[in-house]
């Protein structure tokens, strides 16, 4: 029985309408494979044997996205529906769209999909499932299996090979061994027929379920990973798997881009800037991939020796990310060193704690008030003069203005004499 959700309501109005309206509406794919396996399913497609200009006639709140390809989004009470009429693809080039469609069956319609277990139909009202495909069997069977020839499916799309080892990781499903075999001789051929943006959200969804450890090192062994990144084709499947054993073990909450830095551990930040620019990442991992690089530095100078200031580890600390960074780490380490590794952080940290606070709430001892009522005038000066004094208040553990403007007077001296010359 179909769980009455908002979402699924709203889903069920629209295979009535088209139905009252004398047409077949089905729930198509991925719900309808995640309802078969008793998974939550936020997201449903529709699929219908109405034309698209029918559809465009009987709702009102509508939006074009793939009209040529008979898609049409529906909005019901504020959330969209993918409604799509049944059809049959037509002479597909570059391994990424067909060139026409041509309006057909659902039995035609399940054909053309990707994945057995992807090509189910379900009926909310009558509540019946139609399965042209084998799908149920291999759901049982615990198989991604492409529908018919795995070549022919991959020539389609090429970035159904990684969608393979998604569904295969997610559901923790074993890949039919043809489709294997299919994605190991066509790995070569994912570019440029896939753009970076798909395969890098492929990895985000993959790194979203615990087998991503598990997914990563397939990609590899399928020769896939090789081809995403060159520099990786080389590196034994014992060491990538050696990498990603750990993976399983990560904080929920890690983005995607920290799993990928493990499988570069000795890059340089050339190297990885490079990296994150060829995989066109967002902005927000940019900026965490800048702090991860400065805290991976500070981590690597300690177990070296080589001095880090207290006010680095302070602005560390800061950072909400740097924990989670913090225990990333700590996984490569034996149980001792794991031990020692927190002891050493936690006793800096609580020593630090009042200065982190002032970063987190951007409160410093001195700030540019204090300055003004000393009598130094705005300009670059401010800023080499405050972080001057951020750095010996942490550095030193000076916690009183006082004591601060007293080990500052050189420099405001200086800064005045500056002025006057000016």
């Amino acid at each position: 029985m179909v769980f009455m959700t908002e979402i699924n309501k709203g889903a069920i109005t629209i295979v009535k309408k088209l139905k009252e309206a004398g047409y077949l509406a089905y729930f198509a794919g991925g719900w309808v494979r995640d309802f078969v396996m008793g998974h939550p399913s936020s997201d449903i497609d529709i699929a219908t044997n109405a034309p698209p200009h029918v559809i465009l006639d009987l709702f009102s709140h509508t939006i074009l996205v793939g009209l040529s390809f008979g898609v049409v989004i529906v909005v019901i009470e504020g959330h969209q529906y993918e409604v799509s009429t049944f059809r049959k693809d037509i002479n597909y080039e570059n391994g990424r769209k067909p060139t026409q469609i041509e309006l057909s069956t659902p039995k035609d319609d399940a054909i053309r999909r990707d994945f057995t277990i992807n090509g189910l139909f379900f009926d909310p009202i009558t509540e019946e499932i139609f399965d042209y495909v084998h799908g149920l069997n291999d759901i049982n069977l615990q198989i991604v299996r492409t529908i018919g020839d795995p070549f022919e499916r991959f020539f389609e799309d090429r970035l159904r090979m990684i969608r393979a080892i998604r569904f295969a990781a997610r559901f923790n499903f074993h890949i039919d061994l043809q489709t294997q075999e299919a994605i190991k001789e066509n790995a070569e051929t994912l570019f440029p027929a896939v753009a970076m943006e798909r395969v890098w959200q492929e990895f985000v969804k993959m790194s979203k379920f615990p087998n991503f450890g598990w997914a990563i090192s397939e990609m590899h062994r399928l020769n896939l990973l090789g081809v995403i990144f060159p520099d990786l084709k080389k590196i034994h499947l014992n060491d990538i798997r050696k990498i990603t054993s750990a993976f399983e073990f990560f904080p929920k909450e890690t983005p995607t881009i920290l799993y990928i830095v493990r499988l570069f551990p000795n890059y340089t930040k050339e190297e990885w800037e490079n990296l994150f620019f060829y995989l066109k990442i967002s902005r927000k991992d940019w900026i965490l991939i800048e702090f991860y690089i400065k805290a991976k530095q500070a981590i690597e100078k300690e177990k070296v020796q080589e001095d880090v200031s207290l006010w680095e580890w302070a602005h560390l600390y800061a950072n909400d990310y740097f924990f989670l960074i913090l225990q990333i780490e700590s996984l490569y380490l034996s149980q001792e060193n794991k031990e020692a590794f927190f002891d050493v952080h936690h006793k800096r940290q609580k020593q630090l704690d009042q200065f982190v606070k002032r970063i987190k709430e951007k409160k410093p001892i001195l700030d540019s008030c204090d300055l003004l009522e000393m009598g130094i005038k705005p300009g670059k000066n401010f800023g080499v003069i405050l972080l001057e004094a951020e750095k010996i208040s942490i550095n030193q553990g000076i916690e009183t203005k006082e004591k601060l403007l007293k080990l500052l007077h050189p420099s405001i001296m200086q800064s005045r004499e500056h002025e006057n010359n000016y």
